[in-house]
């Protein structure tokens, strides 16, 4: 009798056993998803710099320091953008130069950092990031130390990326290929790094003669071909026109020297179908009305760019190029959250072409009073 109950209590251990270990399976699942969301959601440090997530070491430092010199707050006096843009790229190569933290940072995000932080990493601003890059702030207006000789770049190739008007209402992810000079390997060697350097020479007893001498490297020999890539371009929502998105050194390559930049810089084009361009934050839009709609008042549904629906509603008399502003339901403001333009309206009438006589005089019996017509009275109803 007993062996009945010890297979009983085996079977149900088991299967306790196996619940638990499911439950346990769920959670890891779980964890792992909404680390992976955050990562999604949160600041992208590598679009911070403008590189990719492929992008070495050398890369993102030298992106770093294109842009700290360019918005380092003693350039930029005053200036809070670009403050918080310094601030911005210095957190983000704070991560991005550490192996660890950049592996962290690939995986699970800045939540994943923060637990590292706790846990006894620690970082600091982005002044002691650029103090420990150029070695002091001496580089900005007399003083400093020791300034590294510029590396040669290419060229900044500008492409305009035209977007429409519910591009930049809902934000744009778009794919595009391009063909970019490359450097391949070829045979045999050349000149490269050369560089001009003083000689001193005797040329009799007591005499000596000065004069520099260009000095150059072997190095293995390249040639310039073309190479198609796909690059993935991200429009945010609401970014202003003439925005610029940089893709550090996805230009042109240069031998002796390092790549240009891609720079994609927004264009918003007029919504001609729908009558709706972009002034600012806020949509302009054009409505036509008939003129019965004009005189009696309306009540119209417009479906906005993501389906929410706008009531537009008027019972007064619309005189021509009427406008009407609604408030918060134009663009997205670029980088406040939640935060919106405004729809401004401007109503065109449509007259008849042609009118019969007996509608003539009807409407010449409805409005006897010649008053209604003068400009006057047109200004108190607007």
């Amino acid at each position: 009798r007993l062996a009945p109950i010890m297979r009983s209590r085996r079977h149900a251990h088991a299967r306790a056993s196996f619940a638990t270990r499911l439950v346990a399976s769920i959670v890891l699942v779980v964890a792992f998803v909404l680390h992976v969301a955050s990562a999604g959601s949160s600041g992208d440090y590598y679009a911070a710099l403008g590189v990719q997530r492929s992008s070495s070491s050398d890369q993102i430092k030298r992106a770093y320091r294109k842009l700290a010199l360019k918005y380092h707050p003693d350039k930029n006096p005053g200036d809070e953008a670009a403050a918080s843009k310094f601030s911005e790229i210095g957190n983000a190569y704070e991560v991005l130069s550490n192996d660890e933290k950049r592996k962290i940072y690939d995986r699970y995000g800045e939540d994943g950092l923060k637990q590292h932080e706790q846990q006894g990493g620690h970082g600091g601003g982005a002044g002691d990031i650029f103090s420990q890059f150029f070695g002091g702030f001496g580089g900005f207006g007399g003083g400093g130390g020791h300034q590294e000789p510029e590396t040669p770049k290419g060229q900044t190739i500008r492409v305009d990326m035209s977007c429409t008007v519910e591009d930049i209402y809902l934000g744009k992810r778009t794919r595009v290929s391009r063909d970019k000079l490359v450097t391949k390997a070829a045979r045999g060697t050349r000149k490269c790094n050369c560089r001009q350097k003083l000689v001193t020479r005797q040329v009799g007893p007591g005499m000596y003669q000065q004069y520099t001498e260009q000095q150059c490297e072997d190095c293995p020999n390249v040639k310039l071909v073309r190479e198609k890539i796909d690059l993935f371009v991200e429009v945010e929502a609401g970014a202003p026109d003439g925005h610029e998105i940089l893709f550090f050194e996805e230009g042109d390559a240069l031998i002796d020297g390092d790549p240009g930049d891609l720079q994609f810089v927004v264009r918003t084009q007029e919504d001609k179908k729908r009558k709706i361009k972009r002034v600012g934050n806020d949509l302009h839009m054009t409505m036509d009305i008939t003129l019965v709609e004009a005189l009696n008042g309306f009540s119209k549904v417009f479906t906005h760019y993501d389906g929410h629906k706008v009531r537009i509603e008027r019972d007064e008399v619309t005189v021509p190029f009427h406008v009407l502003t609604i408030k918060n339901e134009g663009l997205p403001k670029y980088n406040q959250f939640k935060k919106f333009g405004n729809l401004v309206i401007t109503f065109q009438v449509q007259f008849p072409k042609f009118m019969e006589k007996h509608q003539k005089t009807a409407i010449a019996k409805a409005f006897p009073d010649k008053n209604i017509f003068k400009k006057e009275f047109y200004a108190t109803l607007s």
